[in-house]
């Protein structure tokens, strides 16, 4: 299909615990706490690369890089960008656009947001402007409003190469 436009929303939620570090678009947030997760578990990187994967009608993150496959074991989240990107690229998409959201009790992102906008711009090869990064919290309410978890929201638009 050679749509004009593409638009691919993608979801990511990982539990916490305390020790290790939380990357969180390709920036450390926190060095005492991590995700559970195979890889890196940047919730940022994930739901990208689903909103990614989405848009293009090519299924989720879970599909190309299993957690069951060795080869992603602690791997950072920014090679599963690049390496979907390449595809986006090959198929002749540009993104247009990028809309993430962080839910998180803890760490605070505020300052670490245009760092975010920054590598995220550069690994989908866009301007800064064309990312915008919000962060919120779930108020105490359920596993990331108790701190016990964090998950992103990204929704991303590409437009067809002419």
């Amino acid at each position: 299909m050679n749509a004009p436009y593409r638009i691919g929303h993608g979801y990511d939620l990982h539990r916490l615990q305390a020790g290790g570090r939380l990357m969180l678009a390709g920036v450390e947030a926190a060095h005492d706490l991590s995700p559970v997760s195979h890889s890196d578990g940047d919730v940022v990187l994930h739901a990208l690369v689903d909103a990614l994967l989405g848009a293009m009608g090519w299924g989720d993150i879970g599909e190309l890089f299993p957690n069951t496959d060795s080869q992603w074991k602690d791997a950072p989240s920014r090679v599963f960008v690049e390496q979907v990107m390449n595809r986006v690229s090959n198929a002749g998409y540009d993104v247009i656009n990028c809309d993430l959201t962080i839910l998180a009790e803890r760490p605070k992102l505020k300052a670490l947001k245009p760092q975010m906008r920054e590598n995220v711009s550069k690994l989908l090869r866009v301007d800064a402007g064309q990312v915008n990064v919000k962060a919120g919290t779930n108020e105490g309410v359920d596993a990331i409003g108790r701190g016990e978890a964090i998950a992103a929201h990204a929704v991303i638009l590409l437009s067809r190469r002419w």
